[in-house]
C-alpha cells in the first residue's frame, strides 16, 4: 500500500531567467511533474517549488530534482528541500516582529545543516545601526532595517556560518507556507504554475 503523498518545498539557488542558467518557472515546474511529483506550483521567478511526493527524505529529493533539472536544463542548481512542517517553524520563529510590517527587512537562510561551529562574534562585528541576526537551527534570521544589499552580513552568513545556505525574504516565506497549505494543493484549486 502506498503511503500518501507530503507536502514539500525545494528552494534552488542558482537559477536565472535571463542569461546563464536558465530556467523559467514553467520549465521547472513540467520538468518535476515528468519526474514523477505531483501538486507542483511555483512562487515568483526565483527557484520556489511547492510539490508532493509519497517517497523520498528532504536530502533524497534534492538530489533527485537536482538530476532532474542537469539532465533536461544542462546544469545541476544548489536544491535545498524542507517539509511543510520545517517551514512553517521557521515562519512560527520569527524573532523580528517588524517584519509583519515590511517584508523587505527580515530575510530566512535556510540551513543545509545546524552549523557545528558557528563564527557569530565576526557576524556581531559586521552589525550596522538596528540590523540583527538570530539562529535557531537551521534558520538565521537576518534582520536589515537599512535594506539588505546595503547590509555588509547578507554575504557572509554561509562563511561564517560553515554550511550552504539560500534565502528568501520575509514575503516570500509565508508566500510559500499558504501555497503548500492542503487547500492551496487540493485538485479543485490547482492551477497552471505561476
Amino acid at each position: 500500500m502506498a503511503s500518501a503523498p507530503k507536502t514539500w518545498i525545494a528552494l534552488l539557488r542558482g537559477i536565472n531567467v535571463v542569461g546563464r542558467r536558465q530556467l523559467p518557472m514553467k520549465e521547472l515546474a513540467a520538468i518535476l511533474g515528468r519526474g514523477g511529483f505531483s501538486s507542483v506550483r511555483t512562487y515568483i521567478q526565483s527557484g520556489n517549488v511547492v510539490f508532493q511526493s509519497s517517497q523520498g527524505s528532504a536530502r533524497s529529493l534534492a538530489a533527485q530534482i537536482g538530476a532532474l533539472i542537469e539532465k533536461r536544463a544542462g546544469f545541476e542548481p544548489r536544491v535545498m528541500v524542507l517539509s511543510r512542517r520545517e517551514l512553517a517553524a521557521a515562519v512560527r520563529g520569527n524573532p523580528f516582529p517588524e517584519a509583519e510590517r515590511d517584508h523587505r527587512v527580515l530575510h530566512l537562510f535556510f540551513l543545509s545543516a545546524r552549523p557545528p561551529r558557528p563564527d557569530l562574534d565576526s557576524l556581531t562585528r559586521l552589525k550596522r545601526g538596528r540590523e540583527g541576526f538570530a539562529l535557531e537551527g537551521k534558520v538565521f534570521y537576518l534582520f536589515t532595517p537599512h535594506g539588505f544589499p546595503q547590509c555588509e552580513l547578507h554575504d557572509k552568513v554561509e562563511r561564517f556560518l560553515g554550511v550552504h545556505a539560500t534565502a528568501r525574504n520575509w514575503r516570500t516565506a509565508n508566500a510559500l507556507l499558504s501555497l503548500s497549505a492542503p487547500a492551496a494543493l487540493s485538485p479543485e484549486r490547482q492551477e497552471k504554475p505561476v
